[in-house]
């Protein structure tokens, strides 16, 4: 990507609608723009951090042995009218008509519509377990659409299904997700505190959401603070470990974690004193195991191995998808503009050119940038007629995690400089030791 033919509609002033970081900077670096209140375009930046954010929650959750499929964004009343549920969600609930008078609805979850693709094709316990997810835009008619993609009315979300004969295999499949979850925020370069939470709308009896501390959050929340120091590293998961999986969930569920609508004082002065905090933070993502809430009423049956037909038990899980791009950005952002961890930074590298048109910075750039490329580590190249310090700023706003200055008097010494954004800090090395330097940073993530 070269930013003469990259298309990066930058603003150099902040929007006065913006409130919070991410909403700011995410209209800044161009990576959005607004279409109608809470619903954007997503520019080919934010676009590709969304698509990055995306494949990693693929990866996660097929590893975890659950199976992707698509369902629609439009569904029929008909079942959510099967399940209780068309007049008790509400009115985030955008409901039509169709040409033929059909009432219809622009999904805001999917539990009614998986659960009849269900019924009409498993019918013996044989066949189960079963967990099916999606990645899908969604439409919530928020009252009060504001913080960007932070709080939209249409939002890209992972909602996955699982379908088990028992309470115990049902419980198994929460602690699959409650494992993959985590692993999916710690590779994203995200602390994710789980913590009990409230069933809501969707109701059931085990739920936990996964929330990210910042200033921002809209969430109150009440934590001993050893859960931050927990950490999945390079450890080995083992999903079909009911054992293993259930001691991870005991591990990371044993210290005190709870949302505002949970908190119990009586319980939280339990924890010592120096360990005790309290916050506020960014719902990322939430796992439910409701039992036969659906299965019931919509008739999701199974022959267990004694020739009784019995409902499944069911959970559902959520990632809100676009919204981890805002919480990626509060998480990780200065004055001048976006830090990406780099497992999820739209280009790993950007090179900046000090003096285009020299004939040698020109050559050194084409070959970093070549060079690059081979390596698979996506660099951005601003090849502009601009000053340096333009481009600089540029590229903080962006937030490439590392950045290659190239200039005349730095290749006159054979060197070029590298800079980590995070840090700060520089180090001049040759041209192919900097990109040996790179190579090895991503070798690892």
């Amino acid at each position: 990507m070269r930013l003469t033919k990259y298309y990066l509609p930058i603003l150099k002033e902040n929007p006065a609608e913006a409130q919070i970081a991410s909403h700011r900077l995410m209209l800044r670096a161009g990576m959005i723009r607004q279409a109608s209140a809470g619903i954007y375009s997503w520019l080919p930046m934010g676009f590709k951090v969304l698509r990055r954010l995306e494949n990693i929650v693929h990866e996660e959750q097929q590893r975890a042995g659950h199976l992707p499929m698509l369902m629609p964004t439009l569904q029929s009343a008909d079942l959510w009218k099967e399940s209780g549920r068309y007049e008790d969600y509400g009115k985030e609930m955008l409901r039509i008509s169709d040409r033929h008078g059909r009432d219809m609805l622009y999904g805001p979850t999917n539990e009614e519509l998986i659960t009849d693709i269900f019924r009409n094709s498993v019918g013996s316990y044989k066949d189960l377990p079963l967990t099916l997810y999606h990645i899908q835009w969604k439409f919530r008619d928020e009252v009060r659409p504001r913080f960007g993609v932070m709080r939209g009315r249409e939002f890209l979300m992972k909602d996955g299904y699982n379908f088990d004969l028992t309470k115990e295999d049902a419980l198994h499949a929460y602690n699959r997700h409650f494992v993959s979850y985590l692993r999916t925020y710690e590779r994203m370069g995200l602390k994710a505190i789980p913590m009990r939470a409230d069933g809501g709308p969707i109701g059931g009896d085990y739920t936990h959401e996964f929330l990210v501390l910042a200033d921002t959050g809209e969430s109150d929340v009440f934590y001993d603070s050893t859960v931050t120091d927990l950490t999945f590293g390079d450890r080995e998961i083992d999903f079909s470990d009911r054992a293993g999986l259930q001691a991870i969930y005991d591990e990371w569920t044993k210290p005190y974690a709870r949302t505002d609508e949970t908190h119990d004082d009586a319980l939280f002065s339990e924890v010592p004193e120096a360990q005790r905090r309290q916050s506020k933070g960014i719902e990322v993502g939430q796992i439910f195991y409701f039992g036969t809430k659906y299965s019931e009423p919509m008739n999701a049956v199974v022959v267990d191995d004694s020739g009784q037909r019995v409902p499944v038990h069911m959970g559902s899980h959520g990632i809100g998808v676009s919204r981890l791009v805002g919480a990626l950005i509060e998480a990780n952002h200065d004055e001048n503009g976006i830090i990406w961890p780099e497992g999820v930074a739209p280009f790993k590298v950007g090179i900046v050119n000090l003096k285009q048109g020299d004939t040698d910075a020109d050559a050194a750039c084409e070959g970093l940038y070549k060079g690059l490329t081979a390596k698979g580590l996506d660099p951005i190249y601003d090849d502009r007629e601009e000053r340096a310090g333009a481009k600089f700023a540029t590229m903080d706003l962006i937030g490439c995690p590392w950045r290659i200055t190239v200039g005349p008097r730095g290749l006159k010494n054979g060197v070029v400089e590298l800079t980590s954004r995070r840090t700060g800090e520089s180090e001049e090395m040759s041209p192919e030791a900097a990109l040996d330097r790179v190579a090895q940073i991503y070798a690892g993530v």
